[in-house]
């Protein structure tokens, strides 16, 4: 019956994925969304905590917690805003950097793994196609 329901087959690749970014990640104990945090922070170095949660979509209070845990680590630091006071600018430290530079090498090998899984082309085809969902 769920043979024809796309969103089924999303489901179920979107598990698969996450499970085995999960568990590529796991080897430098690093989680999916704190791989997201450091790039974009790495991408975009001074940008805010309340545009950081914008851009992923993560929960302001959830995202203050990430970065607690990230600054306990000395991979991030959250400096006073020089704009607004009342915000702070993110930035990764030099572990931070160091850290991110071998968290986007397994993560590479992850993306490797699904090249692999549905070929080249297919995998180009999919991002293509999803690319503009949720804009």
């Amino acid at each position: 019956m769920l043979d024809g329901h796309l969103g089924y087959f999303l489901r179920r690749i979107q598990v698969w994925v996450f499970q085995d970014f999960l568990r590529t990640l796991a080897r430098l104990d690093v989680r999916p969304a704190q791989y997201s945090v450091l790039a974009v922070i790495e991408a975009n170095p001074g940008l805010s905590q309340s545009d950081l949660a914008d851009f992923l979509g993560i929960e302001r209070a959830r995202l203050v917690r990430m970065l607690d845990r990230l600054e306990k680590r000395g991979f991030a630091k959250r400096k006073a805003s020089p704009r607004d006071r009342r915000s702070h600018a993110l930035f990764l430290t030099g572990e931070g950097q160091k850290a991110l530079k071998r968290i986007k090498a397994v993560a590479a090998q992850h993306e490797a793994n699904l090249t692999e899984k549905l070929g080249a082309e297919n995998r180009k085809a999919m991002i293509e196609m999803l690319r503009g969902f949720g804009r």
